[in-house]
């Protein structure tokens, strides 16, 4: 571990910035990026989810420590939370709270029916015999309504109540669950922890309805929940900005948070936020500043970049070498982008062409908009076959390592239009 002496905290419903890093080299420009953007914000530099670290071959342990050991050359002394993302059983709590985690990431993703919003009444009553009884909450609901502070009116009728339980029933048990397994190991250790809830990662948006009946379950059961992450309408695809209707997403976001303040309060989370700045003023101001902003990829992306500028030859490598594996890669993420969509490194006769197609420039971005381009999607999915390879992932570290200054500059920059964007809104 570290030799640092900083203690990761709890930050509770203050606004928050996750800032993942899956290489390990990240964080002190993820401090610059919170030096220059000021406060209001609170950080959250040690976040990686078990998923990533198996990709990475790194451990939670690895995780923690590069993150304090970042945080220590850097000189930062204020605090910082610390992300177990997307947990899904008990052994990943366990390796995660032994390496000092506090905020505990549920993703009980696999446990949600994804075709639950495409049923008809009659599949839908059928699917709900066969889990009846596990479901201990439905008399509680049915029938109810509930009137939000933004003057929606939640009705909780007999077909909503169906379709919550068939779509989330054997998910909010399970959260339950793993959250008391998480309490457990915490307070016989008497470790400080919270609890984040992730249901985003679903193709069918999350109603209202239905974030009311999880969030309510989750509480009454004793969840110490602090943040919650629901599928919101439109489309938050990996790497890229959000694609759907801002305004009528902002009228959602005052709707969903407002069930977070009358239940709560807890913080809205939005995950795969990395480059979804048309959307963080918005954010800011439907949750009056309790939100927490989830990044992970775009850090591995700007970390691209650095190889790009320092070494094009291996630049052109990656690409090609992710092209290959795109197909196969991509298939746990949300993306659109295809191996058309983006010209082969072949096609492209210089490095300014490399990077618009395959990272977007700042420059070339419109004030308030996040990057576009397809091929940052096909870097993004390819992450950990690039990283455990064992000639490039050891050619890109080399080349951080090698460059430090330069890698810290351009996740400042980065970053720091990041939290401006939130900041505006706030």
């Amino acid at each position: 571990m570290a030799t640092t002496t900083h203690k990761c905290k709890t930050l509770g419903t203050a606004a928050s910035f996750g800032f993942g890093d899956r290489i390990g080299l990240a964080t002190p420009g993820h401090v610059e990026a919170m030096n220059r953007a000021g406060s209001g914000i609170l950080p959250i530099f040690p976040q990686q989810s078990i998923r990533e670290m198996a990709r990475t071959s790194r451990t939670a342990e690895g995780v923690m420590s590069d993150a304090l050991t970042g945080m220590q050359q850097a000189g930062w002394t204020g605090p910082t939370g610390a992300d177990a993302d997307h947990l899904k059983t008990t052994a990943d709590v366990d390796v995660t709270a032994a390496a000092g985690f506090t905020f505990f990431t549920i993703d009980p993703s696999e446990h949600v029916d994804q075709q639950a919003d495409n049923y008809d009444e009659v599949t839908l009553r059928e699917k709900f015999a066969s889990v009846r009884t596990s479901i201990d909450w439905w008399d509680t609901y049915l029938n109810q309504e509930a009137t939000l502070s933004t003057g929606t009116k939640i009705t909780l009728d007999e077909l909503a109540c169906l379709r919550c339980a068939v779509k989330y029933g054997a998910a909010i048990n399970h959260a339950v669950g793993l959250a008391n397994h998480i309490r457990q190991v915490q307070e016989s250790a008497s470790r400080e922890y919270e609890i984040e809830l992730s249901v985003d990662e679903t193709d069918q948006p999350t109603t209202l309805p239905e974030h009311y009946i999880v969030a309510d379950q989750c509480l009454k059961n004793g969840m110490k929940l602090v943040s919650l992450a629901p599928r919101f309408i439109g489309d938050f695809e990996k790497g890229v900005d959000y694609k759907g209707d801002i305004s009528a997403l902002e009228r959602s976001l005052k709707d969903h948070a407002a069930i977070a303040e009358q239940l709560g309060p807890y913080k809205l989370s939005l995950h795969s936020g990395s480059d979804k700045l048309s959307i963080y003023a918005p954010l800011a101001r439907a949750t009056n500043g309790q939100f927490h902003v989830k990044t992970a990829g775009t850090s591995y992306l700007e970390a691209l970049r650095v190889v790009l500028r320092h070494d094009e030859a291996l630049f052109r490598q990656i690409v090609d070498f992710c092209r290959d594996r795109y197909d196969t890669d991509k298939a746990t993420y949300h993306v659109s982008a295809t191996l058309e969509s983006a010209a082969p490194a072949c096609d492209l006769s210089n490095d300014i062409a490399l990077e618009q197609a395959y990272l977007e420039r700042w420059s070339d971005v419109p004030k308030g908009k996040g990057f576009t381009a397809p091929g940052r999607q096909i870097l993004h999915c390819t992450f950990g076959s690039v990283l455990t390879h064992p000639e490039m992932g050891k050619q890109l570290r080399e080349i951080l390592s090698a460059h430090p200054d330069t890698y810290t500059e351009i996740l400042a920059e980065h970053f720091e239009r990041h939290l401006q964007a939130l900041k505006a809104g706030m």
